[in-house]
């Protein structure tokens, strides 16, 4: 099961009427129950397939200017997390970031990095858009559906 699937059977199932659900898929399994704040992370029982990742270093959270900036403050759309883990925003500690304010971004454009059980799951941007905040600071912690940047589509 890959990213978009796991994200679209959570907006399902968070639609749903079910308080619980569990499904094993080979070596994949998932289990998700509402009503409790906890969404179970994915298991892989055998070796995972080839994830993209990206170098880990001691990362120390750095505050750039524009991050944290209040969700309030925007109205228009957001690019939310797919997933519970620690956001970074850029691929190394010495690296530019993935985007700035003001940046106009492609649809399948990298925009952040989300570490989840050790993972480094790159962030692709699902349209085009203009990064009008930052809503979180690197090296943060994010929960499923929680906004990261407010943008306006392009």
């Amino acid at each position: 099961m890959d990213m978009k699937q796991i994200k679209s059977l959570l907006q399902e199932f968070d639609a749903s009427t079910l308080s619980k659900l569990k499904i094993t898929q080979d070596s994949f399994s998932i289990e998700l129950e509402k009503n409790t704040g906890v969404v179970a992370a994915p298991v892989m029982a055998a070796a995972p397939a080839a994830v993209a990742a990206a170098p880990v270093a001691a990362v120390a959270p750095s505050a750039p200017a524009e991050a944290a900036a209040p969700a309030a403050a925007h109205t228009g759309d957001m690019i939310v997390s797919p997933m519970v883990g620690t956001y970074y925003a850029a691929p190394s500690p010495d690296s530019a970031p993935f985007v700035k304010v003001g940046d106009r971004i492609k649809k399948g454009q990298v925009i952040a990095i989300l570490e989840a059980m050790k993972i480094m799951n790159e962030l692709e941007a699902e349209f085009d858009c203009k990064i009008v905040s930052v809503l979180v600071s690197d090296g943060q912690a994010v929960e499923y559906d929680m906004p990261l940047f407010a943008v306006e589509k392009l």
